[in-house]
This record gives structure tokens, sequence and C-alpha cells, in this order.
């Protein structure tokens, strides 16, 4: 005996259809917005979480004959001189025409919560008229933060990717000869006093401000902590305060947090490099009606002389130079004008210019002058 089936068989292929589709539609929707999604990490810093500059200003030894020329570099000279004094030399007087030495710039940065006797990576350059810091030693350099105390010390071998060699006639330059790095090259000798563990509130910092992404940031914090632990100070800023359960573990409660997906609000911008024609639009950029016309009016002149001479045997008879200008106009007829509707997204006003046949560099004052006329509903940024 059959039971009978409530929805009937010639139905159910429909209806399994149906179902498929909205399942897809659905599942293609969140994909969608899993992908628009950024991790509270990517899109803001934790404030006073960050790198500190340390400069210094020291001696590179070693060099074979590229380095400064102690005639003309007056500070070199004093360097070189004030050194070998506090080593117990008295050069003082004496003509030193030495040129393995050249004065240098010594750049770094103390990254946060850098410890004493950690090691950090040092950039050097050259400060006078050195060629070369190929096989160069760096001496005893300090480190000196914003505040002119010392944070490290670097010294070692500097590793220099560029060459430069030639003779009289010709000379071969690659990369940056009078650039090095010592990897490792600084040792830290004091460290910043941050007591991270111990602070009651934390202010998240925006990389891109703007006020719907900092309260969505608000929203997922105090939605994931089940309580108002977030707030929304302004379009950069978002101040969290650390649960009592968190107080002396701040580390740990920043760690779940960033991890938080979070979908940022896009603005409806447009950025133009007119020095390489680059031209980057963002997806929310949107247009009112607007007719469109580009076209170009070339005039070509082509200069063709000919040279006009006497027939052979001629009793009489010059020969001279006769002018041939050859002058073409083109007055780009094919271009035809296009009506951009309202409302208008990014990939239709893209396709529309290129129908057009706009390039870059003709794009860039049509987009001028589509906001000038109050049609582009977005904000233009030249760089």
């Amino acid at each position: 005996m059959s039971v009978p089936s409530i929805v009937p068989k010639r139905q159910a292929p429909a209806a399994v259809v149906a179902a498929l589709a909205v399942l897809a539609a659905v599942l293609l929707a969140g994909l969608d917005h899993a992908r628009a999604q950024s991790r509270i990490k990517d899109i803001t810093t934790v404030e006073g979480v960050r790198e500190n500059a340390l400069v210094g200003y020291g001696l590179v030894t070693g060099l074979n004959g590229s380095g400064d020329d102690l005639g003309d570099t007056k500070f070199t000279r004093e360097s070189m001189i004030g050194m070998l004094q506090r080593l117990g030399v008295n050069a003082r007087g004496d003509d030193l025409g030495s040129e393995n030495v050249a004065a240098v710039m010594v750049t770094a940065k103390l990254p946060p919560f850098a410890n004493q006797g950690s090691r950090i990576d040092v950039t050097v350059s050259a400060l006078g008229n050195a060629d070369s810091l190929l096989g160069g030693q760096l001496l005893v350099t300090p480190l000196l933060g914003a505040n002119g105390e010392v944070y490290a010390v670097a010294q070692g071998p500097l590793t220099v990717s560029g060459f430069s060699a030639g003779g009289q006639a010709e000379q071969v330059t690659k990369g940056v000869p009078t650039v090095g790095r010592l990897p490792n090259g600084a040792i830290v000798e004091r460290e910043v006093d941050f007591k991270f563990n111990k602070m009651k509130e934390v202010a998240l910092s925006l990389r891109n401000p703007d006020f719907t992404t900092s309260k969505r940031i608000t929203e997922a914090i105090n939605g994931f902590m089940d309580g108002q632990i977030a707030r929304q100070l302004d379009p950069a800023t978002v101040n969290v305060r650390v649960p009592e359960e968190y107080r002396g573990r701040t580390s740990e409660l920043i760690t779940e947090l960033e991890q938080l997906p979070v979908t940022p609000d896009d603005n409806a911008k447009v950025v133009i490099d007119e020095k390489s024609g680059t031209i980057v639009m963002g997806k929310e950029v949107r247009i009112s009606t607007v007719a469109i016309a580009q076209g170009n009016l070339t005039i070509r002149v082509t200069e063709t002389p000919q040279v006009s001479q006497p027939a052979p045997f001629a009793q009489g008879g010059q020969t001279q130079v006769v002018p041939r200008t050859d002058v073409e106009v083109d007055e780009d007829e094919t271009q035809q004008m296009a009506v951009m509707p309202r409302g208008v997204n990014l990939q239709e006003l893209v396709s529309g210019l290129n129908a057009l046949g706009v390039g870059p560099r003709d794009l860039i004052p049509i987009l001028n002058a589509i906001k000038a006329s109050g049609a582009l509903q977005a904000e233009i940024e030249v760089l």
C-alpha cells in the first residue's frame, strides 16, 4: 500500500529548485558580506603601541678609497680627530689625507615593548661626499630619541647592495652605494616605560576615520563582551574600558577584540594622480543624470621637401629645394555624446566612458568637469 504524498509529485521538482535558488542566494550574499569584512586589528591601531624613531651620527671606516675628502668635508675631519683623541691619539695639526673614512647618519626604529638587550636593524647613509660605503665598518654610534636620551648603540659591518665602478670615460652605478644596512646592528640600552597591562582604558584609533565604521566597531565589541565597555568618542577613536576580569591582563583583552570582524564603511571618493594618469574610484561613487561628449581636434603638419634640378646637359638652370607641406585635420567626428542616467554605479560609469573611447588621461578632465557640474556625488582628491 502506497502512502499518499502531501505535495503532488509533479510540483516537487519546482519546489526543490526554488528552495535551492533561495539557499544559493543566501549563501552568495553571505560570501559577499564575509569578503567585505575586516578584522578590527587591520583597521585600527592601539593608542600608545607604536614605534619610536632613533637617529645618530657616526663614522664608517675601512673604505677602499671611496670615503669623504677630508679637505672638503670639515665635519668628517673634526669627527675623526675627536675620535682619535678619545682613544689617546693626538692627531691635531697633522695632515690627514685618508679617504677610507666617511661621516654617516644612522637611523633606526625602536619597536614597541623592546626590551633591554634586544637587537634592532639600522640604516646608514653617507653625509659627506663619499662615493661608496661598500666594505665599511660602523664605529660605536649612540642612537638618540626625540627627547635626547640614548636608547640604543649601533656598531658593525655594513651590508651595501649597490656598487659603483668605472674609469675616465665611463662609470656604472647600480643601486645606491652610499646607503647600507646593519641587520640586528644595534643593541637596545634603554626601554620605553609603558605599562600596558596596568591600563584601565584603551583607545583604538581608526586608520581611516569614519563615523559609521567607529560605531560598528563599538557595537561589535559590546556585543562580544555582552556589556557596554566600548564607547565611540569621535570618527577616529573608540575607547574601551578594561573589565574587572581583565584587570592586569589588558593584552589578553586586546588579543580577543582585534579578531572581531567589522564591515568598514566606504567613502565615495575619486583619487587622481595627474603625473602618472592613475585614477582610483570607490565603489560608492555615483553620478546624477549628465550628458558627456569627448572629442579631440588633431592637426598634423608634414613637411616633405623635394629637390628640383635641371635636366642633363641643360645649358641653364639651378638646383633648388621645393617645399611640400601636407596638412591633415582630424575632428574626431566618430565620437558621440553619451547620457549617464541618475544613480549610475562605478562599473557603468567606466563602461560608458570606455565606449566613447576615453582613456585614463582624457578621463581626468571629464571627471573634473562632472564634479564642477554638480553631477558627481563623490569627493575628488588630486595627488
